[in-house]
């Protein structure tokens, strides 16, 4: 473990050797497994598991009862709900050991993962993306796009801001909260320099 100072409730358990950035928080019940890092700011909610391995930007916000499994990485300012999951294997059994075949998942900066949403492992979620409470994910998901159920589907497309995106005739949305500028191209989203 470092020397940073962070916060951690004394029912948590943190295994060293993990890297834990300045003013994080860590409340009640969470468990942070060896090898970790934790960005600054990260607010780690109750009853939490972060397996080895995991990467957590800065600013990232875990509600409670959140598993976070190997093999997932979260860039900064990720909102992971309350009791959505990660997987990390594609067909676990209880007597075969997988461990060797954990599987790649990256939540990009600003991305938001509702409640009770499951995420399948190996399928990356985009920058500023937005998945619905209770979505399951079943393949990646582009920035900015706007995803609910099960499995899956796409329904629209999300301001950084977190507001669906309405474009007009020339592909341009504009956000009702930041005044910010969105092009819709060739079925992508970009955010428009000013």
């Amino acid at each position: 473990m470092n020397s940073k100072s962070y916060f951690a409730h004394e029912t948590a358990v943190i295994d060293d050797p993990c890297i834990i950035g300045d003013g994080v928080k860590i409340w009640h019940f969470s468990h942070i497994m060896p090898y970790c890092i934790i960005g600054d700011n990260c607010n780690i909610g109750q009853n939490v598991v972060i397996s080895p391995d995991v990467e957590l930007g800065k600013n990232v916000k875990v509600q409670n009862n959140v598993s976070i499994y190997t093999g997932v990485i979260c860039e900064d300012d990720v909102f992971l709900g309350p009791s959505m999951v990660f997987t990390n294997v594609i067909n676990p059994r209880s007597a075969i050991n997988r461990r060797g075949d954990y599987q790649k998942t990256t939540v990009k900066k600003g991305a938001t993962i509702g409640a009770n949403a499951t995420v399948v492992c190996g399928h990356d979620i985009g920058e500023y993306a937005f998945i619905g409470a209770g979505a399951v994910v079943t393949k990646n998901i582009p920035a900015y796009a706007l995803v609910v159920g099960n499995p899956s589907k796409q329904i629209g497309w999300m301001s950084e801001y977190g507001h669906q995106l309405e474009f007009n005739d020339e592909n341009i949305a504009i956000c009702p909260e930041s005044n910010e500028k969105y092009l819709l191209e060739h079925n992508n989203v970009r955010k428009l320099t000013k």
